[in-house]
Order: C-alpha cells, then structure tokens, then sequence
C-alpha cells in the first residue's frame, strides 16, 4: 500500500502542502482589493471636500447677487445659512487641492466684505430710524393730525377715502386747519395746500358715489376752507419773512 501511494501521481503534493500557495494567492488578492477600496475611499473623500467648497462658494456668490434688505432679520438668516456651510467646508479643507483651496478662502473674504457692508447699512438705517423718532418729518405729523395716523403716507394715496366717509374726512381736514390756523408755518401751509389738492382729486374720483346732500356739505367745507387760506397762509408768510428780515 505504501509503494502504491507514492507511486500515484494525484499524491505526489499533498493539499496540506499546497495551501500555503493558494493561501498567499487569497493574500495578495486581498491586498490589491484594499488598496482600490482604499484609493476609492480617499478620492471619494476629496471630491465630498471639494463639493463642500463649492456649495460655499456658490452660497456666497448668490447672497451677492441678491437685492439687498438690511435688516437684523435679513442679515440673521444669511448667515445662520452661511455658518452651516462653513462649518463643512473648514472640516474638510485640507483635502482640498490648492487651486480649490484658493477658491474657498477667496469666498470667506467675500464674504466677510459682505458682512462688513451689511453690518454698516443696517447700522446706518437703524441710526436713522431713531433719529427721525427724536425729529419725525412735519409733513408726516401734519398728515397725522389731518387725517389719522398711518392713513396717508409718502406715497400720498388717499384709498381708504370711500364714498361713506368722505364727508368726514373733509369735515376733519377743515375743522383740524381751523384750530391749528395760527400755528402753521409757511411749509405747513405749502403742505396743506397739497393735501387739501389730493383730497379734491380723490372726491372727483368718487363724484358717482356721494350723495347729493354730502356733496353739499363739502361744497361748504370748501368754501370755508378758502377763507382760512386767504386771511392765515398770507400772514404766516409776511411773519416769516419778518424774522428773516430780523
């Protein structure tokens, strides 16, 4: 049985001896497939990197593109948006190539000239905010006192004026110029004209919607509102010039 088994060709290399080289084969296999799986892993790591930099980047040139709103509010919501973005990109910026590199440090000074001009306009419209609280605009508070606060603005329109309420409105704007007649100065008096004129312009408007005794009314109003201009806005030009004279 002996002289048999060595003289069998199948048995001249017994399995246990051929392992080690079919074992080594598996090895080397194994080491390639780790190195591509490595290389995989780091070239996909680079392009997240540069992804990151990107949406920064672009994040940045699209807030410069906008039509600024400088408000606290506004500004607060780019750069809680911005924040988030930056914190990815500085995570991964040394796997950046340098030219990418460049691009994302040139957003972040962009950026941070952003910041700088949003920061002074927001600083600026807020200074003039509180400023025209300590000195509000007279024309404003004359249109206030005329017709209520917040009803006529800069824009001069007087839409809330409506065929019901017409009457009252002038009616208002009379007996107000009436007690304050006095008062005015020469730029009140200029702004009063201008009011009363787009107040007649908003009745012509409404002409089909008054009723026949409201029109009467304010006929009268007008004419009462005339004989307050003739005998006061005179005067309080003449006492100006007076003091200017003085």
């Amino acid at each position: 049985e002996g002289g048999e088994h060595r003289g069998n060709p199948d048995h001249r290399c017994s399995p246990p001896e051929c392992r080690p080289s079919e074992t080594r084969k598996r090895e080397q296999q194994q080491l390639a497939e780790t190195a591509v799986g490595l290389m995989s892993c780091e070239s996909g790591s680079d392009a997240a990197a540069k992804q990151d930099a990107v949406l920064l980047t672009e994040y940045v040139d699209s807030v410069s593109n906008l039509t600024p709103v400088y408000t606290q509010e506004n500004w607060t919501a780019i750069d809680n948006a911005y924040q988030e973005k930056a914190m990815k990109s500085s995570a991964t910026l040394e796997k950046l190539k340098a030219e990418d590199k460049e691009k994302a440090e040139a957003s972040k000074v962009k950026y941070a000239e952003l910041k700088a001009t949003y920061a002074a306009k927001i600083k600026a419209r807020d200074d003039a905010a509180t400023m025209a609280a300590k000195n509000p605009d007279y024309r404003q508070v004359l249109r206030g006192s005329l017709f209520g606060e917040g009803n006529i603005g800069d824009d001069m329109k007087f839409g809330y004026v409506t065929g019901k309420n017409i009457l009252g409105v002038y009616r208002n704007f009379v007996d107000k110029v009436a007690d304050n007649k006095s008062k005015y100065s020469r730029e009140d008096w200029d702004e009063i004209k201008t009011l009363y004129e787009a107040l007649d312009t908003r009745k012509n408007e409404l002409e089909k919607d008054l009723a026949g005794s409201d029109n009467m009314k304010i006929a009268g109003l007008k004419i009462r509102f005339a004989s307050i201009v003739a005998t006061h806005r005179g005067g309080a030009k003449l006492e100006e010039n007076s003091d200017s004279k003085e």
